[in-house]
C-alpha cells in the first residue's frame, strides 16, 4: 500500500460512475485525488465522500473537450498538489443518435470529448511525468473499442477506437520517460493486445488482497485493473488495452 501514498492522479470524469469508483479507490490507498467532471454537483459529491473518510481530493470543474480548458486544469492541478503521478481518462459522452440523424455538432463533441480530451491530457500530464521522471496513465474504453457494434453507436464507437489506436501510440512515444499508458476495455480484445501473454481476472483477485482497505464499489475487477495498471507490479506493461469480460 505505501506505494500509492502521497501520489497524486487526475481523473477524468469523476462525477459518477465508475470514475467516481476509482477515485475513491484511489483515496483508500493514500492517494489525493484531483477530481475532475463538467457537472459540479456529482463532482462535489465524489470529493465530499473522499473527504468524509479521511481521504484528501479536490474537485476541478472543467470541460475536457478542447485544450486550453485542459490546460488550466492541470496547471490548477500542479498548483494544488504540486504533482501528478496517474492519470486517468473517464470522460465520455455517448450519443443514442443515428449515423442518418446525427448532426455535425453532436458527432464533433463526442469525438472532442471521447478522444480529443484523452490526447490533450495526456499530452499535457505527459510534459508534467517527464519532467518528474515519469508516471502511469489509463484510458477507460467501452466496448466499442473493439467490435460489439450496436445501432446508434457509430460516433462513440468510432472515439473508441481510435482511443485504443491513440493508446499504443502514447504508449510507444512515452516509453523514453518512464511513462506507462494502457487501457481497460469491457468488451473483448484482439489476443495480442493482452499484457504479459494472458493476464487473468484471478490475477486481479490475488493482488487485491494485498490492500485489505480498498474500496471497490460495484465495478470490482475494472477497479482493480485500473489500480493495478498503476502499481509498481505493472512496471513492464504499457501500450496493452486489457479486456474485463470474463472471456466472452
Amino acid at each position: 500500500m505505501d506505494e500509492f501514498v502521497g501520489k497524486v492522479a487526475l481523473i477524468t470524469g469523476a462525477g459518477r460512475g465508475l470514475g467516481r469508483e476509482i477515485a475513491l479507490a484511489f483515496s483508500s490507498l493514500g492517494v489525493a485525488v484531483a477530481a475532475n467532471d463538467i457537472n459540479p454537483i456529482n463532482l462535489d459529491e465524489t470529493v465530499n465522500q473522499i473527504l468524509q473518510a479521511g481521504g484528501n481530493a479536490k474537485a476541478y470543474i472543467f470541460d475536457v473537450a478542447k485544450r486550453m480548458p485542459i490546460e488550466a486544469l492541470v496547471a490548477q492541478v500542479l498548483e494544488h498538489f504540486g504533482h501528478i503521478d496517474f492519470l486517468v481518462n473517464h470522460a465520455t459522452v455517448e450519443p443514442d443518435t443515428s449515423i442518418l440523424e446525427m448532426d455535425e455538432w453532436e458527432f464533433h463533441r463526442t469525438l472532442d470529448v471521447n478522444l480529443g480530451g484523452p490526447f490533450f491530457c495526456m499530452q499535457q500530464v505527459g510534459r508534467v511525468m517527464r519532467e518528474s521522471g515519469g508516471g502511469a496513465m489509463v484510458n477507460i474504453v467501452s466496448t466499442g473499442g473493439k467490435g460489439y457494434a450496436q445501432k446508434h453507436c457509430a460516433a462513440h464507437f468510432a472515439s473508441q477506437a481510435g482511443l485504443l489506436g491513440l493508446t499504443r501510440a502514447a504508449a510507444n512515444e512515452f516509453s523514453a520517460y518512464n511513462i506507462r499508458v494502457n487501457a481497460t476495455c469491457t468488451g473483448s480484445v484482439d489476443g495480442d493486445m493482452f499484457p504479459s501473454k494472458g493476464l487473468k481476472i484471478a490475477t486481479l483477485h490475488q493482488w487485491r488482497k494485498s490492500f485489505p482497505d480498498l474500496r471497490l464499489g460495484d465495478h470490482p475487477d475494472l477497479v482493480s485493473l485500473v489500480l493495478f495498471l498503476c502499481s509498481n507490479a505493472a512496471s513492464s506493461i504499457t501500450g496493452q488495452a486489457v479486456s474485463v469480460d470474463l472471456g466472452i
